[in-house]
């Protein structure tokens, strides 16, 4: 498994556990939204790593997108689902490179 592929496997159940109705808006809350922050950085490391291997960044972008309007409650939610929704599916996908040779191919 490629280190992109394991970071958004990671910030996928992370998002998920956050996404989870008043359980994750309570542990945002209670600590301060320190969380958001810390999505906000593993996500943007993520997206990095995605860009330097030519990976898909979606997931990324969109949790970037996510840790900055997560702090409204009911956005908050949907949005962590969301991300956590298309972050597993580009995990699922798999690696960029691996499906191009396929279309070059034809």
């Amino acid at each position: 498994m490629s280190v992109s592929r394991l970071l958004k496997l990671i910030s996928g159940g992370i998002e998920a556990f956050l996404g989870i109705p008043f359980l994750g808006g309570l542990i945002v809350i209670a600590s301060g939204w320190a969380p958001l922050q810390f999505m906000f950085f593993l996500h943007l490391v993520t997206f990095i790593v995605c860009f330097v291997q030519k990976q898909r960044v979606h997931g990324s972008v969109a949790g970037m997108i996510t840790s900055v309007v997560a702090f409204i409650p009911g956005l908050g939610m949907v949005m962590h689902i969301v991300t956590a929704v298309i972050l597993f599916i580009d995990v699922i996908r798999g690696d960029r490179r691996r499906n191009d040779h396929i279309i070059n191919a034809k």
